[in-house]
């Protein structure tokens, strides 16, 4: 298990608030927006999974809403738990969602 600092809550929303400045509020898998009501939704994961790795640039994070979140945490586990086919030091990740299927819906569900 990885050590968690004592701070870590002020650390996180450290990086956070950071993150929140350079990248569009949109989830880098589903392609979700968010606006500020619902931005406590919206995370900062950390691509090589190291907290402490935290450079000014943002180059180790990316804005994932709560559920890709979880699914990207949650594909190391299963690795980890259940054996996988992927080679030590191979990345898991995929490619971001290109398109937002959701984009119309508000017109959609105004026509009567």
């Amino acid at each position: 298990m990885a050590y968690i600092p004592a701070n870590y809550a002020s650390l996180e929303q450290g990086y956070r608030d950071k993150a929140l400045k350079l990248f569009p509020w949109i989830c880098g898998r589903c392609a979700r927006e968010f606006s500020f009501s619902n931005l406590r939704e919206l995370t900062v994961h950390h691509i090589d999974h190291d907290h402490n790795n935290n450079p000014e640039d943002g180059s180790n994070w990316e804005l994932l809403c709560l559920y890709c979140h979880d699914n990207e945490h949650a594909k190391y586990t299963e690795a980890r738990e259940y054996g996988s086919t992927v080679q030590a030091g191979e990345d898991l990740k995929h490619e971001a969602a290109t398109s937002n299927p959701f984009a119309n819906l508000r017109d959609m569900m105004n026509k009567k």
